[in-house]
């Protein structure tokens, strides 16, 4: 683990010299299941200079016609690798799209995935050890690259009970038997990465938002992050 460690301590470190000509200001939305990263990404539509990519779920529900997404909700321990695998996947060519508009955000990254959900699948005995090092000698030659670099990370802080509370109301098929017991260690797992800091290394600056306002008053949350997401105030400065 110390070796992947230092793979991501050295590329954050090295942005800046890496940094290819024309590389769009990257920020990656993070958080639990239920934290409301459908109506972050929503409020941030509006820009005609901000480029959305949200999960490819639909990708991991139809991957040459298997529901990868449900089959690993339905049996973990057997579909875990496979899922991850492809997740990986689909989550680098989001990193590697290239587009026209200045600021990109995405919707979760390669590093959640292997920081958060492979952590958990780890932690729980559903990857096993030889699965896991597949999975970080992929994300090491991956994360090498300059086109999955990331400029800034927002994470939308949630208590586990109202992202649980979230997951239940909009009754998401493969969602439905998902236990609290795994949003709460989700929880803790994205707390000790991002907010903590003790879990594995940030790829860039965090900003802490606070997502579990009720959707009608949350928009002002945003707000106040704006000129930083939209790379108009560096991460540190204060906002006025």
């Amino acid at each position: 683990m110390s070796g992947l460690r230092s793979v991501i301590t050295k590329m954050a470190e090295t942005i800046a010299s890496k940094r290819l000509s024309g590389r769009p200001f990257t920020a990656v939305v993070e958080g639990n299941i239920g934290s409301g990263k459908t109506t972050f990404l929503k409020h941030f539509s509006r820009y005609d200079n901000v480029a959305i990519f949200a999960e490819p779920i639909d990708m991991w529900r139809n991957c040459n016609g298997y529901n990868l997404l449900e089959y690993m909700y339905t049996d973990a321990k057997k579909w875990s690798f496979t899922f991850q695998s492809y997740v990986q996947l689909t989550m680098l060519r989001i990193h590697q799209k290239k587009i026209v508009q200045p600021i990109k955000l995405m919707e979760r990254s390669v590093y959640s995935a292997r920081f958060c959900f492979v952590e958990k699948m780890q932690r729980d005995g559903l990857m096993l050890p030889p699965s896991v090092s597949v999975i970080d000698e992929w994300f090491k030659y991956i994360t090498s690259m300059e086109d999955t670099a990331v400029d800034l990370v927002v994470y939308l802080r949630t208590t586990p009970e109202v992202a649980y509370e979230r997951i239940l109301k909009r009754n998401r098929s493969e969602e439905r038997t998902v236990p609290y017991d795994y949003i709460q260690a989700l929880h803790e797992i994205h707390e000790n990465w991002l907010y903590n800091k003790t879990l594995h290394t940030c790829p860039a600056p965090v900003i802490v938002l606070d997502a579990d306002l009720d959707i009608s008053v949350i928009s002002e949350e945003y707000k106040r992050f704006e000129p930083h997401i939209l790379n108009k105030i560096p991460v540190g400065a204060k906002v006025i």
